[in-house]
């Protein structure tokens, strides 16, 4: 099966995940998917392919040699972000793509531009898949399962490719950070391996922030307005104080590369009671503790001007930076980057301005970098990923396993 019928295969199955339940899946959807993937694995000929009873599949290509060489590994995940919808998406595709701003959706008005996404231009002549602008694409990752199906497709078909034992997985649930939560290491048996979730053409990453969510609540005090004068603590307006206390220039709107950020995700509130929620990121770990202090500092100003109880912040870990858990293994990243060479591609060693399912996974002892799908704009109705791109991620799956074959541990 071509690369682009399986991506446009699997985006039509919903899989947004729900951060507001306990079940693993998060949602029914990503389970739909799981079997379905689990079919296609063992009618491409994968005889070991199973969907565990938390909704990861796992599968092999057995070794065809009798060398001794490292298993590895090749991740993605099936579930898409609630920031957008993932339901119903109608992709197509713009061939031969010229070099103009693409109109998503006529009637709204969406309209995938090159002055507002200028990497667009880097992909003249390709063949884009864009979504009609009202939901996500799926690309993320839905673009990884597709170039890690294609791939082990391919080398069962082609035998006379030596290689070592390969372990593949599906996880749910990444966009919630429950991706690694319950995911078998030592089942998986693999020395290492590489998530494909990354974005552009040629990124390489084994750098991660180190990440925490935060949820601040501000306790108000209800009064009629025509009597509040000394008495009223409007919730709302004081959560509003509080967002104004933390650095204003340390959002993601206002960073890029290393920096950190303090990033507000939903906000809600009347005179009696708020609530804001954010993510807070940092890639140094000292950096990335100062934040969280900063943030409790922030609270207690508030509460010695407003009164002790205010403002209530807890404050949770979610991952950490993978880097140090890389560095002793950093032959893992040399082979990739050999491998992009060799496929043709430039590699861009760069930190990842997020996070994926391969920096828990890294800390559980699974050293797991992080490989580009190709997908753009993710979390959006911009989202849009190029053929061509998914095409090249395919062939550096089949080059990371030659490479690692020819290496001879």
């Amino acid at each position: 099966m071509a690369i682009t019928d399986r991506f446009l295969r699997y985006i039509k199955f919903e899989t947004t995940s729900d951060e507001h339940t306990d079940q693993c899946p998060s949602t029914n959807g990503q389970n739909i998917l799981a079997e379905a993937l689990k079919t296609e694995l063992i009618e491409i000929g994968v005889t070991d392919a199973e969907v565990s009873k938390d909704g990861y599949v796992y599968a092999t290509i057995e070794s065809n040699t009798d060398e001794n060489i490292p298993t590895i590994g090749f991740i993605a995940h099936m579930d898409t972000s609630p920031d957008a919808s993932g339901k119903d998406v109608k992709a197509r595709i713009v061939s031969n793509y010229d070099g103009s701003d693409i109109t998503l959706n006529k009637e709204k008005n969406i309209t995938l531009g090159t002055k507002d996404f200028p990497e667009l231009l880097k992909h003249k002549g390709e063949d884009i898949i864009v979504t009609d602008g009202t939901t996500l694409l799926g690309a993320d990752d839905k673009a990884g399962i597709a170039e890690i199906m294609t791939a082990a497709e391919y080398l069962i078909k082609h035998d006379e490719i030596k290689h070592g034992r390969i372990r593949i997985a599906f996880t749910p649930d990444e966009e919630i950070g429950r991706g690694a939560d319950k995911f078998d290491v030592q089942k998986f048996g693999a020395d290492w391996a590489y998530t494909m979730d990354g974005g552009e053409v040629g990124e390489l990453e084994f750098e991660n922030f180190n990440a925490a969510k935060a949820k601040v609540t501000i306790n108000g005090r209800n009064i009629h307005p025509g009597e509040a004068k000394g008495k009223m603590k409007n919730a709302s307006l004081i959560a509003m104080e509080f967002a104004g206390m933390l650095p204003q220039n340390e959002t993601p709107a206002c960073t890029e590369g290393y920096e950190g950020f303090f990033h507000l995700t939903k906000t809600e509130g009347t005179v009696e009671h708020a609530e804001l929620q954010y993510i807070i990121r940092d890639h140094s770990r000292e950096k990335f503790e100062q934040k969280k202090k900063t943030m409790t500092e922030c609270a207690e100003a508030i509460n010695r001007k407003h009164g002790e109880g205010t403002a209530v912040t807890d404050i949770e870990d979610q991952y950490y930076n993978m880097r140090q858990e890389i560095e002793p293994v950093m032959h893992i990243v040399e082979i990739a980057q050999k491998a992009m060479e060799k496929a043709g591609v430039k590699p861009k060693v760069q930190p990842i301005r997020g996070g994926t399912d391969g920096a828990q996974l890294s800390f559980m002892g699974l050293p797991c970098p992080n490989i580009f799908a190709g997908g753009m704009n993710f979390h959006g109705v911009h989202e849009y990923v190029p053929v061509q791109s998914m095409e090249k991620a395919t062939n550096v799956i089949i080059e990371i396993i030659k490479e690692v074959y020819n290496r001879k541990a």
